[in-house]
């Protein structure tokens, strides 16, 4: 059981990696966000989702921690749990300040639009966005294989506790077996003691039978031989 609480506390900080990656990945997205309102909005949406997430594995590593039996391993995890919180806390932080940056520079961008107008700020305002767009889609991409990998590695680690669950039974059954095989082996030992017994009594009472025969015997023989005696 403790092996198959130690992996179920593995898979629970790999998941939290794994979201906080995904987060890091969307404000860096927000950062270099381009516009317009709307796609602003959306990245917002998913990294609301993903906070959500990520603070119920935080809680879910909390109580594991709770669940422990020995007090070094549950202030180890509490220990790993509030780190994961004051990350989380810092990824807010830097939400809070991409959110503002890029909305400054959505609003920048639209004033500079309405003011000098013409083919040329639209040219620059085109190559700024495709420019931060394939910085975006390589710092994403690049997070996003580390969140595969992650991925990856808890599945491995689920695979592992099916294992260790499949091994536990099969312990658990042989321990069963053997407790009927030391019964039945402890029922025949008092059953031979008993018989042993028995024997015991049974030649007990065949030789004082035989000794009373013998006696009856010797007594008439004596009767009929010495009558005088």
């Amino acid at each position: 059981m403790a092996a198959s609480s130690d992996v179920h506390v593995r898979i629970c900080g790999q998941e939290i990696i794994k979201y906080d990656l995904e987060i890091k990945a969307l404000i860096q997205d927000i950062r270099e966000c381009p516009g317009p309102q709307s796609e602003l909005m959306d990245l917002n949406s998913r990294v609301k989702e993903k906070f959500g997430q990520l603070r119920l594995r935080i809680e879910n590593l909390e109580q594991m921690a709770k669940e422990q039996d020995k007090e070094t391993d549950k202030l180890a995890i509490l220990s790993e749990s509030e780190s994961h919180r004051k990350q989380m806390l810092s990824n807010q932080t830097a939400w809070r300040k991409a959110n503002l940056a890029c909305k400054l520079s959505i609003d920048r961008m639209e004033k500079e639009e309405l003011l000098h107008g013409g083919g040329a700020s639209v040219r620059q305002r085109k190559t700024t966005k495709e420019s931060l767009a394939q910085t975006s889609s390589g710092i994403t991409e690049s997070l996003m294989n580390i969140s595969r990998m992650m991925s990856q590695q808890v599945q491995q680690s689920e695979e592992t506790i099916s294992t260790l669950a499949t091994s536990s039974r099969t312990v658990l059954e042989t321990s069963e077996e053997f407790k009927a095989m030391t019964g039945t082996i402890h029922l025949g030992r008092r059953l031979i003691t008993k018989y042993n017994r028995r024997e015991l009594t049974d030649k007990l009472l065949i030789f004082l039978a035989l000794a009373l025969f013998l006696a009856t015997v010797l007594y008439i023989l004596k009767k009929r031989l010495f009558p005088f005696m």
